[in-house]
């Protein structure tokens, strides 16, 4: 019994961690019709019952982002729902081409599918789209940003002007990796990177997260595991990522790192290697992330760099044996690093690990997409 009673409490905190609308509430409405500024953009939100699209809107509300209308769109099952946001309740609206007329931005997290059927009607339309998929990522002409990292590849891109563009989001995994790594790659000059990543449910949505609650329940109770979203047991458990293996062994999601670090970084000779693992986290990935400069950064540098960084927390407590974990860094904002430390395999400072925490569903996606939408207005 005292098993079960525990697992319930587990459960009962995992499930609150999942991504839902905000309540209602006169001091939120009053606050919100404050911030609805007529000058401010038209929003519309694609795949907005989504587990990152819950948390567009929480980042939205959370940050204040002036908008004068939004719109909320799903597919066709989803239409008609009702979702409370900001002291009005809305209808989900099924999407459509017609759903972008009027849309200035649009921010899109429903599958490469579906951003590459609409993403191109909607910049047709003159929407600027700041899209979450993988579908346009490695796109020639087709900015991949992460505000702290380089703005200025959005450069020229404004709403307003009437002509639309694409923007795209990088992986949760290359976001949460160089908020972090970048401000050392600016003082030293990164040339050879080693990522490990220990990545939690949330990356595989929604359904994947309920299913790892499910999972703990049924085997803590004696049960076999339901195995829906991934085709092993999750629960208790750690296993390679669930992306497609390609021929050089590597996953999908570790070349997502590969490529997306040399087109943000604007740099083709970077080298750059992942492993990239699923463990039983509700939300929030961790990274262990060592750096090969060109010039050498001691440590205790590197710690007053990255106290300094935009995005970035350090929690980097030797004496206390504290440093970032998942769950500390689960709804907030900031990249969370610790361990820093001299790599003791190079000679001299020409070598870090650092340890890397971020919130997936946040940083990972929704913040970094409004962020974006921020520097459009």
């Amino acid at each position: 019994m005292a098993a079960l009673t525990h697992h319930r409490h587990l459960q009962t905190h995992f499930l609150s961690r999942l991504p839902v609308a905000k309540p209602i509430s006169r001091l939120q409405t009053t606050r919100v019709r404050m911030s609805l500024q007529e000058s401010g953009p038209s929003v519309a939100v694609v795949g907005v019952t989504g587990a990152v699209g819950q948390e567009f809107l929480s980042v939205l509300s959370d940050r204040d982002f002036p908008y004068r209308s939004i719109k909320m769109l799903a597919s066709k099952r989803s239409a008609g729902r009702r979702i409370a946001f900001e002291g009005t309740e809305f209808v989900v609206e099924e999407l459509t081409p017609e759903s972008f007329d009027g849309v200035d931005i649009a921010l899109f997290s429903a599958g490469g599918s579906i951003s590459k059927q609409f993403g191109p009607i909607a910049v047709e339309k003159g929407a600027i789209v700041v899209d979450n998929s993988s579908a346009f990522r490695m796109v020639d002409g087709v900015p991949l940003v992460i505000p702290e990292v380089n703005p200025e590849a959005m450069e020229g891109i404004k709403i307003g002007t009437g002509k639309g563009a694409l923007i795209a989001n990088p992986n949760c995994s290359t976001i949460i990796c160089l908020v972090a790594a970048t401000p050392l790659h600016r003082r030293a000059k990164v040339t050879r990177m080693v990522v490990s990543t220990y990545q939690a449910a949330s990356g595989a949505g929604a359904a994947a997260m309920e299913e790892l609650v499910q999972q703990t329940r049924e085997v803590l109770e004696g049960k076999p595991p339901t195995c829906s979203i991934f085709k092993q047991q999750y629960a208790f458990n750690l296993f390679s990522h669930n992306a497609p293996v390609l021929e050089n062994g590597y996953n999908e999601e570790e070349m997502k790192l590969v490529k997306e670090t040399r087109k943000i970084w604007n740099d083709m000779e970077v080298k750059v290697t992942a492993t990239c693992i699923r463990v039983p986290v509700m939300r929030a990935h961790a990274e262990s992330v060592n750096l090969q400069f060109e010039k050498p950064l001691d440590e205790d540098t590197a710690r007053d760099i990255l106290k300094n960084a935009p995005g970035v927390v350090v929690i980097d407590n030797r004496s206390s044996n504290r440093f970032p974990t998942p769950l500390e860094v689960s709804n907030k904002d900031d990249v969370a690093v610790g361990r820093i430390r001299r790599d003791v395999s190079q000679d001299g400072n020409y070598g870090l690990d650092i340890f890397v925490c971020g919130d997936q569903i946040r940083k990972g996606a929704a913040l970094n997409a409004v962020q974006i939408a921020e520097m459009l207005v």
